[in-house]
């Protein structure tokens, strides 16, 4: 169903995404789609606005094997509270392959969302694992790491994201990517079946 893991600046990564209320074999499909390309781009987390989808879900394997499925994670509807501390790591992004920036976020947060299974999910996330969630819960509320970067370390990687809009327009351009009029009533029907 998915054909690639969008890149920015489409405007579905700044799409704030919307509850789920319902599970059904396509959206288990589509999570496992999601799985599969996450492990082809080498990733480690893959939010739904990613795949040009509006839904509140994202997909993680910290150490992005697709032989141990035993480490895949689907989060549903996730919440994040209780930060605390502060560290400063560099990260990347599937929706801007290649490019890397450092970024402060908190140290530690609870984590509270649903599996695919129904069950509910409530982690004290630190580390690796407390990175990843900020970063993914970010997309799905239309936020980029980049967003979260320093006015200095942004205007270093000016260039690239230049780069990056340049071949996003030139796509657009040819009809290989829908006007944002489209894209919203794309998005507007995976709603209207899902939340």
């Amino acid at each position: 169903m998915f054909v690639q893991i969008i890149a920015w600046p489409h405007s579905t990564l700044r799409h704030q995404s919307k509850p789920i209320r319902r599970v059904d074999a396509e959206l288990k499909q589509m999570v496992r789609e999601m799985f599969d390309l996450m492990y082809a781009a080498k990733g480690i987390g893959l939010a739904a606005n990613q795949v040009n989808l509006p839904l509140r879900l994202f997909v993680m394997n910290l150490e992005s094997d697709p032989a141990k499925k035993e480490l895949e994670q689907v989060f549903i509807n996730p919440v994040i509270s209780g930060p605390k501390g502060s560290a400063e790591a560099e990260e990347g992004c599937l929706s801007l392959p290649g490019l890397y920036g450092p970024v402060v976020r908190p140290k530690q947060v609870r984590i509270t969302a649903y599996g695919l299974d129904g069950r509910e999910i409530d982690m004290i996330a630190t580390e690796l694992l407390g990175r990843c969630v900020q970063h993914e819960v970010d997309h799905l509320d239309g936020m980029m790491f980049i967003d979260r970067m320093s006015a200095g370390a942004k205007a270093d990687i000016a260039d690239e994201l230049y780069d990056f809009e340049t071949v996003f327009n030139s796509q657009r351009s040819t009809g290989g990517i829908p006007n944002d009029t489209v894209l919203a009533e794309e998005r507007k029907k995976w709603e209207l079946k899902y939340c």
